[in-house]
């Protein structure tokens, strides 16, 4: 528990609105994407890089846990306070604080929406390519907390590859300042990349320097429906063999498409085991407008039974409407779902597939195939009710097979999501004792006193 006078304290730097500690304010506070909950002992509202330092100060002092939190939509329980301690909300210091059109930057306060920031750079034919599906929830800091990625990663990369420099707040409340609007920048270490996807493990990131390109004038959208899931998985191949880097190349499996006819009746075949919905843009309309004739012939050489290109940006909303509602839609089929986001090569993405959907029949629980298979990130989610046990003992063996799926076919434990407190138990198998060693080491310099988001990441 927190004394009433660090209450105290934390309501003059922050007055009372920025401090809450009633039981149900807490309760809003106690969980995030997941099913994992637990309640901080209070939650604070900064506006300023300085209140947080101020935070950071008090809680070195005490020694009390502080959990860094956005608008929670995270996916592995990183923004829990499973040790109780100081939730520290970002979600009020939201201003765009500039947008440089010249050198293409934004220079932006971690608790902007990721949506709002994309909306006002495109009114000046700028484009800030990540877009994580929570984009018109998840926030900027929660973004480069976690890497966030998207359907666009494919093309531009995720969210780290935009980050040119940082302020973040140090557990002792130390303000420190990397990077710039330079291009070339190689003086000492890597600071900026430490912090991206550090899950608030080593410091508060309270803005960001973003790193913004043309908008693209044309954009061309279509959908392959496949009978065969081998012959969509092997389709993502064969459009990259063919020199095409398509803005976003999505795909879902036969359950995901069930689940999302059965909750929107989008007129979605159900004798199809997969979809493949993709994406090229560009200056050249004409350019972009072949590439998107050499996809469809390309899914048709590779067993696609249907493709349809849109033709209007109504036509291209509709194609997408199915690929955003994959996750609500599985709500329809089981009370609870584990989404993982598991990464391959993508010469392995058949084999994973596979192997996934082996493991489902297996243990006789749904498992369902989505994601960004133009790079390999896979988004297998288990369907289960949490209430039966011997469901949610399937549920943890499945996840572990599914990692070892990924390892043993040359990829990783994450693509987006990040490690949180779900992946934990596999680190070591991923990345070795060597690395988990380094990664402390890096973790007590910068917190020797443990307090920065506590038990995430780290075994």
């Amino acid at each position: 528990m927190i004394s009433s006078n660090v209450i105290g304290e934390l309501r003059e730097i922050l007055g009372r609105d920025g401090v809450l500690d009633s039981p149900e304010d807490l309760a809003v506070y106690a969980y995030d994407g997941t099913f994992a909950e637990h309640r901080p002992d209070v939650v604070v509202l900064p506006t300023t890089t300085e209140q947080v330092a101020r935070v950071l100060e008090i809680a070195s002092r005490e020694r009390i846990p502080v959990v860094p939190r956005g608008m929670a939509t995270g996916l592995a329980a990183a923004s829990v306070p499973f040790d109780g301690g100081i939730a520290l909300t970002l979600t009020r210091m939201n201003r765009v604080l500039e947008i440089d059109e010249e050198n293409r930057t934004a220079w932006v306060e971690a608790g902007v929406v990721t949506a709002h920031l994309q909306a006002e750079v495109e009114k000046r034919g700028l484009f800030y390519p990540p877009d994580p599906s929570s984009n018109r929830q998840s926030t900027i800091g929660g973004n480069i907390a976690c890497n966030a990625g998207g359907p666009r990663c494919l093309k531009y990369g995720v969210t780290g590859d935009y980050v040119l420099g940082l302020t973040v707040v140090l557990a002792d409340g130390r303000v420190l300042k990397t990077g710039g609007k330079a291009i070339k920048n190689v003086v000492g270490y890597d600071l900026t990349s430490l912090f991206i996807g550090s899950e608030g493990t080593l410091g508060v990131i309270t803005e960001a320097l973003l790193k913004l390109v043309a908008k693209p004038q044309f954009v061309r959208t279509a959908r392959a429906e496949f009978p065969s899931l081998d012959d969509a998985s092997r389709t993502v191949n064969a459009i990259l063999s063919a020199g095409i880097v398509p803005a976003t190349l999505e795909l879902m499996d036969e359950t995901a498409i069930a689940c999302i006819e059965d909750a929107m009746g989008l007129g979605l075949p159900l004798d199809v085991e997969a979809i493949l919905i993709i994406e090229t843009d560009g200056s050249d309309e004409d350019a972009v407008v072949r590439e998107i004739e050499s996809v469809a012939r390309i899914c048709r050489e590779n067993g696609a039974r249907a493709v349809e290109v849109a033709r209007s940006e109504e036509e291209r909303a509709e194609l997408w409407r199915a690929r955003r509602s994959v996750s609500p839609s599985l709500a329809r089929k089981a009370p609870n779902k584990l989404g993982e986001d598991i990464t391959v090569p993508l010469s392995a993405i058949p084999e994973a597939v596979r192997r996934i959907k082996a493991i489902s029949a297996q243990y006789g629980l749904p498992i369902v195939v989505f994601g960004h298979a133009g790079d390999g990130n896979l988004h297998p989610n288990i369907l289960f009710d949490r209430r039966d046990p011997d469901q949610w003992s399937k549920v943890e063996s499945m996840v572990g097979e599914i990692f070892d799926v990924a390892l043993e076919l040359g990829g990783t434990l994450s693509g987006e999501h990040g490690v949180g407190t779900l992946k934990r138990p596999y680190m070591e198998k991923a990345l070795g004792s060597l690395s988990l060693e380094v990664q402390r080491r890096i973790k007590q310099a910068l917190d020797p006193l443990n307090i920065m988001n506590p038990g995430k990441v780290l075994p």
